[in-house]
């Protein structure tokens, strides 16, 4: 009988799950911002994971030159997810970001124009960027390209932003029709989340209609819509002021018979 406990338990022990220190690999779908080139004063950057990645994933997340060296203590201490746990928000620290902090006095800024750099997870490329100059100016709706659409179609409204806003903004921007009625549909950021898709639901019908942006719109550099991040330190920030563009979609004009030439 004991002879039979220890193979039975034996046999239970190689049936467990041999434990394993190393992560489950889940494969990063996009990585935010997905331009090739960033502001030096970059904020933040999102993993989005094809299925909720488990335990700390910040840890594993590094951020390098081209020559291979990590950047030190790149990042906020701080994992920001998305409700369904595939999209994770990093912040740049912004002590090191905003100057004139004592961070970024102590260690200096983290991105320097000029410079390549990668980030990598487990030590695996995800995305390289250049460093470009730094962005002291914000989303200017005012500087927005909106599309125009036919009614009676589905046809996506695409509106062309002065420059790229932050990826995880895209519920951000909506639209409203004449009656301040939301219009229902499906929005997306393209071309390096400078670009703004809107498919409705329902076909356009002819009419005045509003694009509603809210005022706390980001680009990566966290300046807002009406707001800079690099502001001087004894200066409040400013209230989110939410902001509106207009345009109309025509009337399909009616074709008239051509007249008939006598003879």
């Amino acid at each position: 009988m004991r002879l039979y406990r220890l193979v039975l338990g034996a046999a239970f022990a190689l049936a467990l799950p041999q434990a394993d220190a190393r992560p489950v690999e889940v494969p990063v779908v996009t990585v935010r911002p997905s331009t090739a080139v960033v502001p030096a004063n970059m904020l933040r950057l999102s993993l989005e994971f094809a299925t909720a990645p488990e335990g700390p994933v910040l840890p594993r997340v590094a951020l390098s030159r081209a020559d291979g060296s990590e950047l030190r203590e790149p990042f906020l201490a701080q994992e920001l997810w998305s409700p369904d746990g595939r999209i994770l928000t990093v912040l740049l620290h912004p002590g090191r970001v905003k100057s004139g902090l004592v961070a970024r006095e102590a260690l200096g800024p983290i991105l320097v124009p000029g410079d390549d750099v990668v980030l990598t997870l487990d030590g695996r490329p995800l995305k390289r960027w250049h460093v470009g100059p730094t962005d002291l100016h914000g989303p200017v709706e005012s500087a927005w390209h909106v599309s125009s659409v036919r009614p009676a179609t589905r046809q996506p409204l695409v509106v062309r932003l002065d420059a790229p806003v932050d990826g995880r903004d895209t519920g951000y921007i909506a639209i409203a029709d004449a009656d301040d009625r939301p219009v229902d549909g499906h929005a997306e950021l393209r071309d390096g989340e400078s670009t703004w898709t809107f498919t409705p639901d329902a076909p356009w019908r002819a009419g005045r209609y509003r694009l509603m942006v809210r005022g706390t719109l980001e680009d990566p550099a966290g300046n807002r819509l009406n707001g800079h991040f690099e502001t001087p330190l004894d200066t409040p920030d400013a209230p989110a002021m939410d902001a509106a563009v207009a345009f109309d979609i025509n009337p399909i004009p009616a074709v008239l018979p051509s007249p008939r030439t006598s003879r």
